[in-house]
């Protein structure tokens, strides 16, 4: 993901513009979702030359493959994100006075958007992934997605301190003759 911007020289407002579809060089994302490895990602961008180095702005696209985080269902999906990130000119006020990892920096007449996408798209994607919106997760007593349950799908569960009285025959008559 390196763009070389040399043709826009630095006459702050000269503009190129990029649309491009590249793999994605490793995984991007979280444990449960991410966007795969080799993976075809949508880059649509403006590199502006700006006073103090080159603006990048536009959208990254890519497909993400994922787990439901509460039914373990494997699924896939899309994201898009923004970018905005500023490469200051080596020699710039920026560069000078900014920490190593607060702006990019041109190399050789060079952008490189690898760390700011992977930055975005971690920001972008979800902590608790889900296969849809009301998923309604597994069932705690037999692990069964409830999405494919039977609809009167249930537990008898008996507490185990009231056990002895299940073993009970209680019956409408009133026991003893004090009636």
């Amino acid at each position: 993901m390196r763009f070389d911007v040399s043709r826009l020289g630095r006459r702050p407002g000269a503009l190129i513009t990029r649309a491009e579809t590249v793999s994605s060089p490793s995984r991007i994302g979280l444990d449960l979702i991410a966007v795969p490895e080799g993976a075809p990602m949508r880059l649509d961008l403006r590199l502006e030359s700006v006073s103090e180095g080159v603006l990048v702005t536009g959208t990254v696209s890519a497909p993400i493959a994922g787990e439901c985080s509460r039914c373990l269902t494997p699924f896939d999906d899309d994201v898009e994100i923004s970018v905005t990130e500023l490469f200051a000119y080596p020699d710039s006020a920026t560069a000078a006075t900014a920490e190593a990892d607060e702006v990019g920096h041109l190399v050789d007449d060079t952008v490189d958007l690898e760390q700011c996408v992977v930055d975005a798209v971690g920001l972008a994607l979800p902590f608790v992934p889900l296969c849809r919106p009301d998923c309604p997760g597994l069932c705690p007593h037999c692990g069964i997605a409830l999405a494919t349950a039977e609809p009167d799908h249930h537990h008898e569960i008996l507490d185990p301190r009231w056990a002895k009285l299940a073993d009970l025959d209680v019956t409408d008559e009133p026991r003893g003759g004090n009636a």
